[in-house]
């Protein structure tokens, strides 16, 4: 088996945040085998360290143009390229500080973490290099993208892209193995629609974004840029999929074919890879370290006892959040329902799932001081009986969100297990 690998020597590199605008320095350090990529932010109390690996992923709405990993209410954002640049390198342990909040952009590629890395030197270790071989398909799609992991012996990654636009119709591009990652995907850089980054901007993205940072795509071509490869949009694509891949922890020996597929597609194909080779997908419910606890919460939400039914929040994004609700004996409505068998009533697992949607939308500087008032309940189902002692994983995720009303999904498990699910509609009205 082939060994893990560091860098030889500490180095540096500077640049600016594309979304942020934040100058930042980072510094690469070796680190010993097993530790896998670790960000440490040094601008913060504490130095805090974040794991790159799926436990720690945050969603990134809006438009999920980046990726963002956190935990302890501390993250690290735009992740992805240089990521891609240690799966290129074949780099499993990296200590990464960093002044700020995002990684910087450079160029828009991974051609500068690829340059900076070389130049440290890689070092063989003495541990073996873990890879993860798919051995069954492994498929994720949603309105119209979708990726799929098929067996394969070796590494070959494919990605069809699709754009209603007069000249970014639709592009293909496929590569097996990865030697030549520096030469043939590095330099891909990252790309929008000309309507798109005037959306980022509105949204406070952007704002370290340029011409020749980002190709912009207008009516007539790429603005004030040229491409470096007639496909370089969808090569791009591949550098974005690699990057997020690698928060596996591991290389993959497969197939991936991926259609139109976007950071948040992407998120959601890395969660269920990893599912399917059993690494932890989400912060444990165990955990002392919550993103959110009640205190915080009860900022967000109007609900008091006893009708608050998050106690905590372990996983909190643009546009998925999930919680814990942990099932004691003496909750009130035990006493009803019923009292020689106490079981959960239905009404408020739907409510449960409702306060954690209500959490992400309430908490948006134009909802803030309002109220989510429930309006309707679809495709509600109740798997099994939800009885004292058991520990509730509530996850929203929204499927509309608007400045009136809102539209999530719902789910409710206890120990991996489906217990509930709805879709549900709510309403936002003044306080």
């Amino acid at each position: 088996m082939a060994p893990q690998h560091t860098i030889a020597q500490p180095v540096r590199l500077k640049g600016t945040g594309i979304h942020t605008g934040a100058a930042v320095e980072l510094q690469f350090q070796p680190a010993p085998e097993g530790t896998g990529i670790v960000f440490v932010r040094t601008d913060l109390s504490g130095r805090p360290r974040i794991p790159a690996m799926v436990a720690c992923i945050q969603d990134t709405a809006p438009l999920h143009r980046r990726t963002t990993i956190g935990q302890d209410q501390v993250s690290v954002q735009t992740i992805e390229h240089l990521m891609a640049a240690l799966w290129g390198l074949g780099i499993d342990n990296l200590v990464i500080e960093l002044n700020g909040p995002e990684v910087p952009g450079m160029d828009g590629s991974a051609v500068a973490f690829v340059d900076t890395l070389q130049r440290a030197g890689l070092a063989a270790q003495s541990a073996p290099r873990r890879v993860l071989d798919i051995r069954e398909p492994v498929y994720v799609e949603h309105n119209g993208a979708a990726i799929t992991a098929l067996p394969y012996d070796g590494f070959r990654i494919s990605y069809t892209l699709s754009y209603d636009h007069p000249l970014l119709h639709s592009q293909f591009v496929t590569f097996n193995a990865t030697n030549r990652f520096a030469e043939e995907i590095a330099p891909a850089r990252t790309f929008c629609m000309e309507q798109e980054a005037e959306a980022l901007r509105r949204q406070g993205l952007g704002r370290g974004a340029t011409y020749e940072n980002t190709l912009v795509w207008g009516p007539k071509g790429v603005i004030q840029n040229r491409l470096r490869f007639e496909d370089e949009c969808a090569r791009h694509k591949v550098l974005d999929l690699l990057g997020d891949l690698y928060l596996l922890g591991a290389p993959l020996r497969g197939h991936i074919l991926a259609v139109k597929s976007g950071h948040g597609l992407n998120m959601g194909f890395v969660r269920a890879l990893a599912k399917r080779f059993a690494l932890p997908s989400t912060t444990p419910a165990g955990s002392t370290t919550p993103v959110m606890d009640v205190e915080a919460i009860q900022k967000i939400l109007p609900h008091r006892y006893p009708f608050l039914l998050v106690d905590r929040l372990i996983e909190l994004g643009g546009q998925r959040a999930v919680g814990i609700k942990n099932v004691t004996v003496n909750e009130a409505f035990f006493q009803g329902h019923f009292p020689n068998r106490p079981v959960m009533p239905g009404v408020l697992l739907v409510e449960a799932m409702a306060q954690v949607a209500g959490i992400i939308a309430l908490r948006a500087p134009d909802q803030q001081g309002r109220y989510a008032y429930l309006m309707g309940v679809d495709k509600a189902k109740f798997r099994r009986p939800v009885v004292p002692g058991d520990q509730l994983v509530i996850t929203a995720e929204v499927l509309r969100c608007r400045a009136s009303f809102g539209q999530v999904r719902g789910t409710v498990t206890v120990e991996d297990k489906m217990v509930a699910e709805a879709e549900i509609t709510f309403a936002f009205v003044d306080g």
